[in-house]
């Protein structure tokens, strides 16, 4: 039994980006870490979108009009919170692109043609335009590995849209590849898909092990699956050796094999036991197929786990930073603090002189202004009181602030110790 496998990968910043088209392109003279790629059958590998430039350079390049609309962005922005394009990329929650892999099982490709492998790879290439819905434009570069173990295809996409900012109800360009597959039941439903889509152009290929997303297998369970294959894998060819055995020692007897000039008869016994011998081996095979799924998954896993410490090392970096700025903005706020301070005490003091000085229309404005300052939360009450005991005004600002009425003072008639010489005169609007 043969699988058809299809994975989506998240790429999250541009440096991930970078490492993943130097493997897909095969830019290394070496890959030591790979011991599976045969570089001297790179020559084989088929470009299905190919890409002359390297990935970082062609993602600019689809997404241009996305940087232009950024930095136009940025001219009206706050300094603080300014950022570059690649700054705001590695910083964003959403994807830079989105790698596709697409394989089968080993035993698929035993035998396959190399016609017929273009014509699968076309297939899957059918199944990222038609029932993914990506455009070509999108496609940063899609190429067909034949120098591995078995034959697969990584297409890297970018999934660039324009979607309605409703804070400012307009249209911007953003990258989301939950325009494309949402969740894990629609991945689920898109593997489906594909491995109908496969059948249909005539590929004998049965769909992958359903919910096997890490989001679904954790690895725990992923080692309970693999050690029951592997037992079971052991138990068949314990029972394929016997059998062999069974066989090879019939084969002894000649007389359990006759020829004639236009036959040869086998004895039942001799012929039972090789059709024993080649139902262990076809059994054999099928859990062997399984067990490369699996170890396929547990690929995943680690290259899954390989990605996020990639992300956890940048989200280290941004609360690094993050925690920095706190600090300098915390710095900021106690000097705005301070200063804001300073203006409320001025304010206190300058009201208060109107209010000690100035004609009836001055303190009429002077005490409507303090009632509207005090409703915005500039002053509180304590303002209030600093402003306003002892003056004409003090019972109806006291009132209206909630201030005690017992910190009342009597009115004064002369304010000489509060008022300067300079500002001894009527004060006026």
């Amino acid at each position: 039994m043969n699988y058809a496998i299809f994975r989506s990968e998240p790429i999250y910043t541009l440096n991930d980006l970078a490492q993943i088209g130097s493997h897909n392109k095969r830019e290394k003279k070496v890959y030591n870490s790979n011991p599976d790629i045969k570089l001297e059958l790179t020559k084989n590998n088929i470009e299905l979108v190919p890409l002359d430039s390297k990935y970082v350079k062609g993602f600019h390049e689809i997404t241009k009009e996305y940087k232009l609309e950024h930095d136009e962005r940025m001219k009206t922005e706050r300094e603080d919170r300014k950022r570059t394009y690649s700054q705001m990329l590695d910083r964003s929650k959403n994807v830079v692109a989105d790698e596709m892999i697409f394989t089968a099982s080993p035993g698929f490709f035993k035998g396959l043609k190399n016609k017929d492998i273009k014509k699968w790879s076309d297939t899957c290439m059918e199944f990222v335009y038609q029932d993914l819905g990506y455009k070509k434009e999108q496609v940063l570069h899609a190429t067909l590995h034949m120098d591995e173990k078995t034959p697969h295809i990584h297409c890297v996409v970018i999934p660039l849209v324009k979607k309605l900012d409703k804070r400012t109800n307009t249209e911007r360009y953003t990258i989301s590849k939950k325009q494309y597959i949402r969740d894990n039941k629609h991945l689920s439903d898109l593997q489906d898909k594909y491995c109908q889509r496969l059948n249909d152009k005539g590929f004998d290929l049965e769909r992958g092990i359903k919910n096997s997303d890490r989001e679904h297998i954790r690895i725990k369970e992923l080692k309970k699956i693999t050690n029951s294959l592997n037992k079971d894998l052991g138990n068949k060819h314990s029972r394929l050796e016997y059998e062999l055995n069974e066989f090879n020692e019939s084969l002894k007897d000649k007389k359990n094999i006759l020829f004639d000039k236009d036959y040869v008869k086998v004895k039942k016994e001799t012929f039972d036991s090789m059709n024993r011998v080649i139902k262990e081996v076809d059994d054999l095979m099928d859990v062997q197929d399984r067990v490369e799924v699996v170890l396929g998954e547990v690929k995943d896993q680690v290259d899954s786990y390989n990605t996020l410490e990639r992300k956890n090392k940048n989200l280290t970096n941004e609360v690094k930073y993050l925690k920095q700025r706190n600090d300098e903005l915390e710095e900021e706020n106690k000097g705005l603090k301070d200063y804001i301070y300073e203006i409320v005490e001025k304010l206190i003091e300058f009201f208060r002189k109107l209010l000690i000085r100035g004609n009836e229309e001055t303190k009429d404005i002077v005490t409507d202004k303090v009632k509207d300052i005090y409703d915005e939360n500039l002053f509180n009450n304590k303002d209030v009181y600093k402003t306003s005991v002892g003056t004409e005004r003090q019972d109806e600002l006291f009132e209206y602030a909630n201030v005690p009425s017992y910190m009342k003072q009597p009115i004064k008639s002369n304010y000489r110790d509060e008022i300067d010489k300079d500002d001894d005169f009527d004060i006026g609007f």
